[in-house]
């Protein structure tokens, strides 16, 4: 007897383009749509897929005037979704009504008011007023946060019972990287970025520099360079951001010579980068979770991240990386740094940020994602 299929509508307003909640999405949609009990749908405004198995509906989003963005998305989305009967409704973005909402950010309110430190703007109050409306609406059963920090938030700004949220991590395909060669990934990146082998090398990776506290890890690397101007290393900073600033800064600080600006890497080119690397920082002033966090540790890199990070999570204090409060001072963190880049030191954390890394594979995180699909149907 075959199986029933259940249908399951997907949203989110870019599929499979750049960003961690796209590529989350991407990545466990196309492992649920091979489950042939699953027939998945998925609602978007932009798509990038090779997946045959999954059906893409357009939904309209009005940019034009800005606050119209969140809320014509939601009302689009539930105007398409109501064309056909579904058994499940999983978000992963603020619309009015869903099974399943899956928080890739924290609370709008929170994020411009704490993060951004900036005034609510009409899109700002429309966005709010969407995300509560999904909420508060009592068809959601579930709610997945992608770490511990953003199901904090949310527990802090809104009325929720813990017992409704779980906590799933974003998966990572820890075979694409296990399968390059380290050697010859750091004699090419050496080369091309004009790196001497005696040099340790520094990851930071992001295309925000100022939310994801480039500044701060400059600061320390400069403390780094006064105390121990015999330690030989450089800062690669992978991403887009204020170059010119960050440069500037760099010249101020005394590092000019050992920051390096990489600027937008390929995805494939990006995993060599890692794979060449001694050690990964990103010292964020708020990230729910922080994808490139597991992407050094599957590269067999120690962390260096600030408390601010969801991927947290993951690090083991002095045993895979380092956590870094925010009341830690630059000498604090120059020495923690400094303690990754021994080669003792780094060879045993460097295996234990793997092993971490392995064990968060997408597999895993398809299978909790049907087991809550599950639960919603039986």
């Amino acid at each position: 007897m075959t199986p029933k299929s259940h249908k399951i509508a997907v949203v989110i307003p870019k599929y499979g383009l750049v960003g961690g909640a796209e590529g989350f999405v991407s990545e466990l949609t196309k492992r649920i749509a091979l489950e042939r009990r699953y027939n998945v749908h998925v609602f978007a405004n932009m798509w990038q897929s090779n997946s045959e198995r999954i059906t893409f509906h357009k939904v309209p989003v009005i940019t034009f005037p800005k606050f119209l963005t969140t809320v014509s998305f939601a009302h689009f989305a539930r105007m398409e979704i109501a064309k056909e009967r579904f058994d499940i409704i999983h978000t992963h973005d603020r619309i009015f009504e869903a099974d399943i909402f899956t928080m890739h950010g924290i609370p709008h309110r929170m994020w411009v008011n704490e993060v951004r430190k900036k005034r609510m703007s009409l899109f700002d109050y429309g966005t709010v007023w969407v995300e509560r409306r999904l909420i508060e609406n009592k068809r959601c059963k579930k709610f997945i946060a992608v770490s511990n920090l953003t199901k904090e938030k949310f527990l802090k700004q809104y009325d929720i019972d813990p017992d409704r949220v779980v906590v799933i991590h974003p998966g990572i395909d820890i075979d694409r990287l296990k399968n390059l060669n380290r050697q010859s990934c750091r004699h090419e990146i050496r080369q091309q970025f004009h790196i001497s082998s005696i040099d340790k090398v520094i990851l930071f990776v992001s295309m925000n520099f100022e939310i994801k506290g480039l500044d701060r890890l400059m600061a320390a690397l400069s403390r780094l360079k006064f105390r121990y101007p015999s330690e030989k290393f450089k800062l690669l900073v992978v991403g887009k951001g204020n170059e010119k600033k960050y440069g500037m800064m760099a010249q101020n600080l005394g590092i000019k010579e050992q920051v390096i600006f990489a600027g937008i890497i390929r995805r494939e080119h990006l995993e060599k980068i890692y794979i060449a690397s001694d050690a990964f920082s990103m010292l964020s002033k708020f990230d729910t979770f922080g994808m490139a966090t597991l992407e050094a540790m599957a590269a067999s890199l120690p962390v260096t991240i600030s408390s601010n990070v969801g991927a947290k999570d993951l690090v083991r204090q002095g045993v895979n990386g380092y956590i870094i409060d925010n009341k830690s001072s630059t000498d604090d963190i120059a020495d923690k740094i400094r303690s990754m880049l021994n080669e003792e030191t780094r060879t045993r954390m460097a295996q234990e940020a793997f092993t971490m890394a392995a064990s968060h594979t997408w597999d895993e995180v398809t299978k909790k994602v049907a087991d809550i699909y599950g639960d919603i149907f039986f």
